[in-house]
C-alpha cells in the first residue's frame, strides 16, 4: 500500500464510515465513524510522502514502532495513543490494514468490537459456531457480521478466529489466514481433532445455549 487512495478506500470498507476534509485543506483527508464522527484514519502528504495517523493500543504502539522504521510517534497528535505510518513501501499491506483496523475498533464501540471480545473468550481446546459468537456478542442474528469481522481480524495473536466453525462444525474453506488447512493445523495444535474438515461439536463446542 503506497497511495492515499488505497488507504482511504480500505478505511471506507468498515461499517458506518465516511470521508471528510475538515480543515479546508485537501492535503488532509480523514475517515470518520458515524454517529460520533470520530476519526480513525488521517491521511496527508508530508516531506513528499503520504502518511497515515492511526490510533493504537499502548500495548501495540511500541511493537509497531520497533518493527518498522516507517512507523513513528503520531504527528500532531497524542504520541501515547497515535502512530504515524509512512507509506514508503516498506510495510506489508496486511500489516497496514491491521493497523487501520485496530484504529477503527479503538474509536468505536461497534458490533464488530463485541464480536472480537466474544472470540477472545473461546478457550483453548474449544470451538464456537458463528451463531454462538453472535449470541455472545449480543445479537444472535448477526452471523454474517461474525464472518465479515473475522476476515478483518486486526490482532490474530489475541483474537483466535480459527476457533470459529459453522453450524455443522465445518472449517472455513476461505479461512482468512491461510485456508482450511491452516485452520486445521491451528485447531489440532489446540488438541482438537479434525476429521474430513469437520470438528465434532458434541465434544468441542463451548457450553452456551444458542437457538439461532
Amino acid at each position: 500500500m503506497k497511495t492515499r487512495e488505497e488507504a482511504l478506500a480500505y478505511g471506507l470498507t468498515f461499517a458506518d464510515t465516511y470521508q471528510e476534509a475538515p480543515f479546508h485543506d485537501a492535503n488532509w483527508q480523514l475517515i470518520r465513524v458515524k454517529p460520533g464522527k470520530k476519526a480513525f484514519l488521517w491521511t496527508y502528504e508530508k516531506d513528499g510522502q503520504i502518511c497515515l495517523n492511526l490510533k493504537c493500543d499502548p500495548e501495540w504502539r511500541d511493537f509497531w514502532r520497533k518493527a518498522y522504521k516507517s512507523v513513528l510517534p503520531g504527528y500532531h497528535q497524542n504520541k501515547e495513543h497515535w502512530n504515524t505510518v509512512i507509506l514508503d513501501g516498506s510495510i506489508p499491506d496486511e500489516e497496514i490494514k491491521r493497523m487501520i483496523a485496530e484504529s477503527y475498533y479503538l474509536v468505536t464501540d461497534s458490533p464488530t468490537k463485541r464480536i472480537y471480545e466474544a472470540v477472545k473468550r473461546i478457550p483453548k481446546g474449544k470451538v464456537a459456531t458463528y451463531a454462538q459468537v453472535a449470541a455472545m456478542a449480543g445479537n444472535p442474528k448477526m452471523c454474517r457480521a461474525v464472518g465479515n469481522a473475522l476476515h478483518k481480524n486486526p490482532d490474530f495473536d489475541n483474537i483466535p478466529c480459527y476457533r470459529v466453525v459453522n453450524s455443522k462444525g465445518e472449517l472455513a474453506g476461505e479461512y482468512a489466514f491461510g485456508g482450511a488447512w491452516a485452520q486445521k493445523e491451528l485447531l489440532e495444535a489446540d488438541g482438537i481433532e479434525v476429521i474430513d474438515g469437520r470438528v465434532d461439536l458434541s465434544r468441542y463446542a463451548i457450553d452456551i445455549i444458542c437457538t439461532a
